[in-house]
């Protein structure tokens, strides 16, 4: 005979990632909404000095050796210790995000029999890889795919090249609503004047110049070369041009960033990681993103909301952020020629920069409203996990 007490308890669900950041960055909502109505576990490698957002005390956090880069020893450690606590824990659903900690939490499930196992897929490495990187890292997507038992994918284009390249199926992949992992808060990332001027001054900008920012990991597969090049020719034949890069340099670019904008370098500052990207929006013109990879640009639309338009690359998951010459423009990915026509199309003309802007906020608020995700992640997780309510 069933126990009652056991029935009408909520079932348990474990999320599992590699980084503190990416809570940080996409995962907090998720978690506290899910935690209302969800026994809800966090693993995550915290190392020392990391600090998580706040959740919801009943969120249970658990610290384990998640390490982003391929290592036989830690991985196949961090295996046994997933398994050993799925097994213990009995948890009716695992949720990985980030591929690394996705294949080790998926296979872990498997062994562990867990019931549910969902993987959200936001972009892939392999995508601008070739030869042997490129096959075993697109394998080992299709091997988390086939472990799972749900996938979700952050854009509807990012679905679609999943699709096309083998590594999903139609039945077991979804997006939630319009796409995006999280949403956008309009109450956090909105425009203030006030805000705007401080960080010029802040930051030495004078109110008439025009900023272009980038906000996002200094990468070379985030295209912030070719930002670097094009933004020389701006600065030199516009004055009242600026740069404004935010966010981690991974790869030590900005030496080289800084050589290509030498001529200009007085106007280029670089500000380096921030858990406030809000405020840097609000001081911003145009948000540049020129990218080759992404799985949706989720930066777009926060920038959107804050009335900022956009200068992208035209590639998958930024299509379904940006409407084309609606909310932003699209240049081709890698032509530096593309996207500094793009931004002086941006420089020169700003009834353009306030009409996209307008246009981005309105559409950032009608179909990517943080509310409007949550709503579709507890319908998901109502359909595939249950609820006890």
């Amino acid at each position: 005979m069933l126990n009652p007490e056991a029935e009408s308890a909520p079932r348990s669900v474990c999320f599992v990632v590699s980084s503190p950041e990416t809570v940080k960055a996409f995962l907090t909502d998720q978690i506290n909404t899910l935690s209302e109505r969800y026994q809800v576990c966090l693993v995550v490698n915290l190392a020392k000095g990391d600090s998580l957002p706040d959740l919801n005390a009943r969120v249970e956090v658990i610290t384990a050796k998640i390490v982003r880069n391929i290592s036989v020893f830690c991985d196949l450690h961090a295996v046994i210790f997933l398994v050993a606590l799925f097994t213990r824990r009995k948890f009716y659903a695992v949720h990985s995000v980030t591929p690394k900690a996705g294949f080790l939490a998926v296979l872990a499930g498997v062994i562990a029999r867990v019931p549910v196992r969902i993987h959200t897929f936001t972009g892939q490495v392999w995508a601008t890889r070739s030869g042997l990187s490129r096959l075993m890292l697109k394998t080992a997507d299709k091997a988390l795919a086939r472990m799972a038992t749900h996938i979700l994918i952050d854009s509807h284009s990012q679905r679609d090249f999943l699709l096309r390249e083998g590594v999903v199926s139609d039945k077991k992949s979804r997006v939630l609503a319009s796409g995006s992992i999280c949403g956008v808060d309009p109450s956090k990332f909105r425009p203030d004047r006030e805000l705007r001027q401080r960080i010029r001054q802040r930051e030495g900008i004078p109110e008439d110049c025009v900023v272009f920012l980038n906000l996002g990991r200094l990468k070379l597969d985030k295209g912030v070369l070719d930002l670097a090049l094009a933004f020389a020719r701006i600065g030199a034949d516009h004055p009242k041009a600026w740069l404004l890069v935010v966010g981690p340099d991974e790869e030590g670019l900005r030496p080289r960033m800084e050589q290509i904008c030498s001529r200009v370098g007085s106007r280029l500052r670089f500000v380096g990681h921030t858990d406030m990207p809000q405020e840097y929006m609000a001081g911003a013109d145009v948000l540049c993103l020129p990218s080759y990879r992404e799985g949706f640009g989720n930066v777009i639309i926060e920038a959107a909301a804050v009335g900022i338009p956009a200068v992208a690359s035209n590639i998958y998951g930024i299509t379904d952020a940006i409407e084309a010459n609606v909310t932003g423009l699209l240049h081709a990915a890698g032509e530096v020629a593309d996207l500094h026509s793009k931004m002086k199309q941006m420089m020169d003309d700003p009834v353009l920069r306030m009409k996209m802007g307008a246009n981005a906020q309105l559409r950032a608020h009608r179909m990517f409203s943080k509310e409007l995700i949550m709503l579709a992640l507890l319908d998901f997780y109502g359909t595939v996990v249950g609820c006890v309510c």
